[in-house]
């Protein structure tokens, strides 16, 4: 006679309709092309791919949001994520605190008083998957994973973006390591804000999916790419290849945690 360990199966959950598989996927696919097709462009192509990788890749986000979590879920993680990614760069912006002083350029199209409207897109486009993996390592310890993770991406963000014309930094005091045109009190910023944003979120979102949702396959594949390219890119693109060693190492041992859990699953002493 054996004596086997008995885990009851998590309740079934029905996927998402074919049209709305092949719109979230569609959007996602196009994307990770855009992202793909930066380096090779340049000029005013480059300005478009750069707003329009942003775009996409927010709105991949949200459809994953809405199909996977509901209309709640969607609705209100747009409304916080989107005032706060905007308020946090308008006082960024006006006064420095809490990255730096900094200023955008006039090439990131539309702007609400100064700062442009694809910059809250871009919180929208990383905070969704980053509130996943943070729940998912630690339901404790969700704002710290998060807060975490994001000032980790924004080690390859800011200097990709700086380097392009996109925005520009007055620098005092040390710099972040390998990026000598960005202060490291933008890091410090992007912790602190990172801390505030995945409480929040954390805080007003639900943690159940649907029962008819779809899996996180999207956002799970966006920030293992996020780390790739991040790596890549800069390795043999951006000329910086000390920033890609480095900064893939940070941000990979960061969400080292979050695909161990996805592949293996929690150990049982944390269940």
């Amino acid at each position: 006679m054996s004596i086997r360990q008995y885990r009851p199966r998590r309740k079934n959950r029905r996927g998402i309709s074919a049209g709305k598989s092949w719109t979230l996927h569609l959007v996602f696919v196009l994307a990770l092309a855009l992202q793909i097709s930066y380096p090779l462009v340049e000029g005013n192509l480059l300005r478009t791919i750069t707003l329009l990788t942003v775009y996409f890749g927010a709105a991949a986000m949200l459809l994953h949001a809405l199909f996977s979590y509901g209309f709640r879920y969607f609705s209100t993680f747009f409304l916080i994520t989107f005032a706060f990614g905007l308020l946090v760069e308008l006082l960024g912006s006006k006064t420095g605190w809490p990255f730096g002083t900094y200023k955008y350029d006039g090439s990131l199209g539309v702007a609400i008083s100064g700062v442009p409207l694809v910059v809250p897109f871009a919180w929208i486009m990383m905070a969704h998957p980053i509130l996943i993996a943070a729940r998912k390592v630690s339901s404790a310890w969700v704002f710290l994973y998060g807060g975490i993770a994001l000032m980790c991406w924004d080690l390859f963000l800011d200097p990709q973006m700086v380097s392009a014309g996109r925005w520009s930094w007055k620098l005092v005091g040390p710099s972040i390591p390998f990026a000598k045109q960005i202060p490291l009190s933008n890091a410090a910023g992007w912790l602190f804000s990172g801390l505030a944003l995945m409480g929040l979120l954390n805080f007003a979102l639900p943690k159940e999916r649907r029962k008819f949702s779809v899996n996180s396959n999207v956002p799970d594949i966006f920030l293992a790419w996020t780390l790739f390219a991040g790596i890549v890119g800069n390795v043999f693109f951006f000329h910086n290849a000390a920033l890609g060693i480095y900064g893939g190492l940070i941000l990979g041992a960061v969400l080292t945690p979050y695909f161990y859990t996805v592949f293996f699953g929690k150990p049982d002493s944390f269940n």
